[in-house]
């Protein structure tokens, strides 16, 4: 894990990341790109010429100022942060920058949310999660050890599946970290036998792993709907990290199943990483 992006917004939770950030990085010797969106509205745009220069340095003078102040943090010390600010419309254009820098992972803070009030749909994070090519780490609340020593992957074992699951497996695999690969079993018309889980299981893990060595990894837990199967199971075993899998789609159908990935992202107190399939 070479380089690691920041998407920063000054508050507390951007704070977050950033420490989560400096943990990874001082343990793996990456660098931390900061990276702060001047998100401008589209009249930002179309405002007369003589306008724009003048807007665009009040902006950018602003947030400089801002940087040097959030960026003067003991736990940034002997870490290499690089602050960038950059002049994009939308904030899916993290991607782009990830892209062009060759991050290996983008950590983002959110609050998460319940009920009428959730904030994770359409908000930075969601964005960001929903554009992402690489993996997106999801920080709720200011981080320990950052020690990922029990990671619950959420994986239905399905051939569409795959490619997230070998992202998953070798992201973890420097980490040392014991990840289970979590089947939640439905009362509906999705339910399955005990047979039929296994059998289904040990076919993917044939085609993936050409062998059954991970059997023992696989784990089935029966719950009233997958989001609570993966935040049930999580807190039984004290789990330290979830990991999902989304499509990256817009709409409806913008993540696995609907929104299962992002309730799981919106709702866990655990940090969530997520990968795209």
């Amino acid at each position: 894990m070479k380089k690691i992006i920041v998407p920063v917004d000054f508050s507390d939770h951007s704070a977050y990341a950033m420490e989560a950030a400096a943990i990874l990085a001082k343990r793996n010797n990456s660098q931390i790109l900061a990276l702060h969106m001047l998100e401008l509205s589209e009249s930002s745009f179309s405002e007369q010429a003589t306008n724009q220069p003048l807007n665009s340095i009040f902006f950018y003078k602003r947030a400089e100022q801002e940087f040097e102040e959030f960026l003067k943090r003991d736990f940034l010390k002997d870490v290499e942060v690089i602050p960038a600010i950059k002049k994009f419309k939308v904030f899916k254009e993290v991607n782009d920058v990830a892209k062009s820098e060759g991050a290996d992972l983008i950590i983002m803070g959110s609050h998460g949310a319940n009920g009428m009030n959730e904030i994770f749909v359409g908000s930075n994070t969601e964005r960001v999660v929903r554009h992402s090519e690489i993996p997106v780490l999801v920080i709720k609340s200011k981080p320990e050890n950052m020690k990922f020593d029990q990671v619950v992957y959420g994986c239905d074992f399905t051939d569409e599946s795959i490619s997230s699951y070998i992202k998953v497996t070798k992201f973890f695999e420097k980490m040392d970290s014991q990840v289970h690969l979590l089947y939640v079993n439905l009362p509906d018309f999705a339910f399955k036998s005990t047979n039929e889980m296994e059998a289904r299981a040990a076919e993917f893990l044939k085609k993936t792993e050409g062998n059954l060595k991970k059997m023992k990894d696989v784990v089935f837990y029966s719950d009233y709907s997958i989001e609570k199967g993966v935040l049930n199971y999580s807190a039984k075993i004290g789990a330290d990290l979830i990991a999902v899998s989304t499509h990256g789609r817009k709409g409806i159908a913008h993540f696995f199943e609907g929104s299962i990935s992002e309730d799981i992202a919106n709702h866990s107190v655990l940090p969530v990483i997520t990968f795209k399939i």
